[in-house]
């Protein structure tokens, strides 16, 4: 069975599922995020925003949780965060 059939297995969906971008801490950070998450799912299935500070404040860390629907959805979001340039990493 490959990795990806039992991960398959391991999640239901719809679920929610946690999704998270971190960056340099900049104003457009979260924005930025929020805007690629929003392409791949309905308004109303973002649950909930939160942004958390690295310890010096150079990093911010963008964690957005959704109501997803299967397991394309997430890898569209999470090819869309690599892609972006000012996202150093997404979770």
């Amino acid at each position: 069975m490959s990795k990806d059939n039992r991960l398959d297995e391991l999640m239901e969906f719809p679920c929610e599922f946690a999704i998270k971008a971190m960056g340099l801490a900049t104003p457009e950070l979260r924005g930025t995020v929020y805007d690629i998450v929003q392409k791949h799912c309905a308004e109303t299935d973002i649950l909930k925003v939160d942004t958390k500070a690295s310890r010096e404040g150079k990093y911010h860390s963008i964690t957005i949780t959704i109501n997803a629907t299967g397991r394309n959805q997430l890898d569209l979001i999470y090819i869309a965060l690599s892609a972006n340039a000012s996202i150093l990493m997404a979770l």
